[in-house]
């Protein structure tokens, strides 16, 4: 009686020594890969982010517009891989995007007013009705524009 039972936990043990190894065995490198992209999509988001900063310097465009195209550059070339490594281990990323759309417009819908602060940050940056450095006088405060960031600008 003890030895079937000895050998029913033995063939447990080998079935789940088994199901572990063939599961370590499949999916260990498509993890690994996946890993991989994401680390190869960090460095060429910062390298790639580095160089729009540099000729954006170059062209001498502004130096908030610069650090705003170049974070969108580097934000896009992460995202791009980071879905390439959720195809790599075999997620469908057709869900993903139905879901990330639905909460975007949840999302959108809640926060309207605080993001249309950062509607009119973009608007600044882009447009540049006044830099870093410039002196602007709104309502009863004036100042020296010392940053101009997406969701604020910052006077002396």
């Amino acid at each position: 009686m003890d030895k079937n039972l000895l050998e029913n936990e033995i063939q447990h043990f080998n079935a789940i020594y088994q199901l572990v190894a063939e599961f370590v065995v499949t999916y260990s490198f498509h993890i690994i890969g996946a890993f991989i992209v994401v680390l190869i999509g960090w460095i060429v988001g910062n390298k790639l982010s580095q160089f729009v900063l540099r000729v954006c310097e170059k062209r001498q465009i502004d130096v908030t517009l610069s650090g705003f195209i170049a974070s969108t550059v580097k934000l896009l070339i992460i995202a791009i891989f980071l879905v390439i490594s959720l195809g790599k281990v075999g997620i469908s990323i057709a869900p993903f995007v139905a879901a990330l759309g639905a909460a975007s417009l949840g999302i959108g819908l809640a926060l309207q007013g605080p993001l249309s602060n950062y509607g009119a940050g973009i608007t600044l940056i882009v447009t540049r009705p006044f830099v870093v450095g410039d002196t602007i006088s709104i309502e009863s405060v004036s100042g020296i524009v010392m940053m101009l960031k997406l969701g604020y600008t910052i006077l002396e």
